[in-house]
């Protein structure tokens, strides 16, 4: 597909998404701790992305062996940029053995400043942000099957396309409103918070009375 290319198992050795990459991720379902890690999306911001299918070792043979990925997730010298970051990192913690950070994550922005709606979905972001409307049709379709489809592909590849704009708009609004420095530190804890969800502290929250 123009503008997607889907890569089995890991990404390709130099490949430089720049100093911010956009990640999501796609899984079996919404437990990280039980529903497998399938898919590894990344965007540089400059309209393409990068898709990796993560194929279990029961049917690759290899084990989820991804070197090149794992070492990009890790970078201390790339930020990667989320929406709703909590779950991805805690997913690809769960499946890579690999904590990601330094990290961004524009759900976290959007609830600090757009407090005048309670709409912080990315479908609301794009539209709102980036003036594009984009599906959510294939959301819950099955991100397990060993062809994904090139439905899945455009929907999985939307995901990461336009979080470098969102971003710059709403951090343009936690400057504006006084609240870069406290959206850092909620950055900055989110993959401890991913680790309490992945061992359990989901609920009670560990920070309630």
């Amino acid at each position: 597909m123009n503008g997607i290319t889907l890569h089995k198992h890991d990404l390709p050795a130099g490949l430089d998404f720049g100093p911010v990459v956009a990640v999501d991720t796609e899984t079996m379902g919404l437990d990280p701790r039980r529903d497998r890690l399938c898919l590894v999306q990344l965007s540089g911001g400059d309209g393409t992305a990068h898709l990796v299918q993560i194929i279990p070792e029961e049917l690759s043979g290899q084990g989820i062996n991804c070197p090149n990925l794992k070492a990009l997730l890790a970078n201390p010298n790339v930020t990667k940029l989320f929406h709703y970051g909590r779950f991805d990192i805690a997913a690809l913690y769960n499946a890579l053995g690999v904590l990601t950070a330094p990290v961004i994550c524009t759900k976290i922005a959007s609830k600090l400043v757009r407090t005048y709606t309670d709409r912080h979905g990315l479908k609301e972001l794009c539209r709102d942000l980036a003036g594009v409307d984009i599906s959510k049709q294939q959301q819950t379709s099955d991100w397990g099957a060993p062809e994904l489809t090139p439905e899945q592909l455009a929907y999985a590849a939307s995901d990461v396309l336009y979080l470098h704009t969102i971003w710059e708009r709403l951090r343009a609004l936690l400057v504006r409103e006084s609240r870069l420095e406290v959206a850092e530190a909620a950055y900055a804890f989110l993959p401890v918070r991913a680790r309490l969800d992945l061992l359990g502290y989901a609920e009670p929250d560990l920070f309630a009375h």
